[in-house]
């Protein structure tokens, strides 16, 4: 993935660099889980989503087991908010900060 614009067309893309990943957060809740919905005006913030990009540097690190598409549960705190997109849901987070990777358990 990398950023080059040839035409007025071209598709924006965004790199990672270092030791960070590029996440989509999850949409914010707006239903607890008893069913209650909430006001406009409260989330129950997410702290989940799903990797984009990751850097070369982490693609090529056995330490780190994260892949493209792999959804995770990550740290907010560092998070690096990206705007390309209009719902602003895109974060550049360092790899420290993804703290847990869901997996199905194939039979």
């Amino acid at each position: 993935m990398s950023s080059k614009s040839t035409s007025k067309n071209a598709l924006e893309t965004i790199e990672p660099v270092g030791s960070r990943v590029l996440i989509r957060k999850d949409e914010d809740k707006k239903q607890t889980k008893s069913g209650i919905h909430l006001p406009d005006k409260v989330e129950i913030p997410t702290i989940t989503g799903r990797v984009i990009a990751v850097a070369a540097q982490i693609e090529n690190d056995d330490d780190y087991p994260v892949k493209k598409y792999d959804r995770v549960l990550f740290n907010p705190k560092q998070a690096i908010p990206v705007d390309l997109e209009g719902d602003n849901r895109l974060f550049v987070i360092p790899i420290e900060d993804v703290v847990a990777i869901f997996r199905r358990e194939s039979e």
